[in-house]
């Protein structure tokens, strides 16, 4: 009854641990959610008053649909200030969020017949948004001690004549991790050699703690096969505004307002103003909530790898750790990493994602965009349920 492409589509595991956990506190269970892939802070004041203005003014009708104008205009300001890239408003679209940016993309360039390179672990709409098209998912290996790198041999090893794209993601969901700017143009490199099209995936570039971030189409002269990806989602706290963007070559652009015109006519029309003012005004929230995360990531990391049997390497951005607790499996019911994340729900009602859905079994994602008292709690617990498994 229902067309093959929705059979190539995995349903979410981070929003179905949710569920889970709205389940447990509609039964009034003090749930702890580490799951969660959103900053806890409100979106800054500033933001939230450019919206209830763009109400009061009546910018509540249709747009362009590949964006306002004015927003477009921000999007180049903001990637001139912040990133060292330098767009035309033609090579500017405007869409529902990161991730409806970057299917836009997957839809307007691969096919049947295509491979794309993803790199394990990996955010869990990747593949599916690759599958969709009829494409083939292609899965490298990468290096958990440098920062989820890929090994190059294994990328080397899977790079045909057939791969059409490469998506990079650093900061990474669900590692944390940062990328050398050796290992972006290793894999650059690459890609020119079989004339493949290269995704950065950057909606956390705002929140790196050791090294400011180095987009990566800064790194190539020739930046005609590299399409960058932004979101307010992350930096602004506006995970529920809904906005994108995608920069880079015109035709692609193009090619993607075409379908996105299609789909869903235009992105929503108050958000789009409330996005100006995120980009152009005042910055000085992004500062404070990338310190508060900084913290946090310090802690968490520390807690995780003082437990018995965990290893917890140290994230460079977002705010998610992947530790691997991989010698607790095997013993009694616990096989996995699926086994583990549902004890931690069930016996401690801490919410977590298991490395499974990523292409990483022997790890689970903790965000840590939660409070400190929940963080401290929650380590408690998993600290105390970890004991009882031994």
């Amino acid at each position: 009854m229902l067309s093959d492409r929705i059979g190539r589509i995995t349903p979410s595991a981070t929003l179905a641990m949710t569920e889970k956990a709205a389940d447990l506190r509609t039964a009034g269970v003090d749930v702890i959610n580490l799951s969660v892939g959103e900053p806890d802070f409100p979106t800054p004041e500033n933001i939230r008053l450019a919206g209830k203005e763009a109400i009061d003014n009546g910018d509540t009708r249709y747009t362009p649909g590949g964006g306002t104008l004015n927003l477009k205009k921000a999007v180049i300001e903001k990637l001139s200030r912040d990133n060292n890239l330098h767009f035309d408003v033609s090579e500017i679209l405007i869409s529902s969020g990161g991730k409806h940016s970057l299917y836009n993309a997957c839809q307007a360039l691969f096919q049947s017949g295509d491979e794309v390179i993803i790199f394990s672990p990996y955010w869990v709409s990747f593949p599916d948004f690759v599958s969709v098209t009829g494409a083939k998912p292609v899965f490298v290996k990468t290096d958990s001690s440098l920062q989820y790198e890929p090994v190059m041999d294994d990328l080397k090893e899977k790079i045909t004549s057939r791969t059409k794209g490469i998506i990079i993601n650093s900061p990474s969901n669900p590692t944390g991790g940062v990328w050398s700017n050796k290992a972006v143009l290793e894999v650059l490199k690459l890609a020119e050699e079989v004339d493949a099209w290269v995704f950065s995936d950057e909606c956390y570039e705002q929140l790196t703690y050791d090294r400011p971030y180095i987009s990566t189409a800064t790194l190539v002269k020739n930046t005609e096969k590299v399409l960058t990806f932004q979101s307010c989602s992350k930096t602004y706290a506006m995970t529920g505004w809904r906005i994108g963007y995608t920069a880079g070559n015109d035709r692609v652009i193009k090619a993607m307002g075409k379908l996105q015109s299609q789909s869903t006519s235009c992105p929503n029309s108050i958000s789009q103003v409330a996005a100006i003012e995120a980009l152009t005004g005042d910055q000085s929230n992004v500062t404070f909530m990338r310190s508060i995360f900084k913290k946090r990531r310090d802690y968490i990391v520390g807690r995780l790898n003082k437990i018995e049997g965990v290893k917890c390497s140290t994230p460079g951005g977002a705010f998610y750790v992947f530790p691997d607790f991989s010698a607790y499996f095997g013993g009694g019911n616990i096989k996995g990493s699926d086994d583990l994340s549902l004890y931690f729900l069930e016996q401690k009602a801490v919410v977590t994602v298991a490395g499974n859905a990523f292409g990483s079994d022997n790890n689970i994602r903790f965000s840590y965009a939660a409070s400190e008292n929940d963080l401290y709690k929650a380590m408690d617990l998993v600290e105390e349920s970890l004991k009882e498994l031994l």
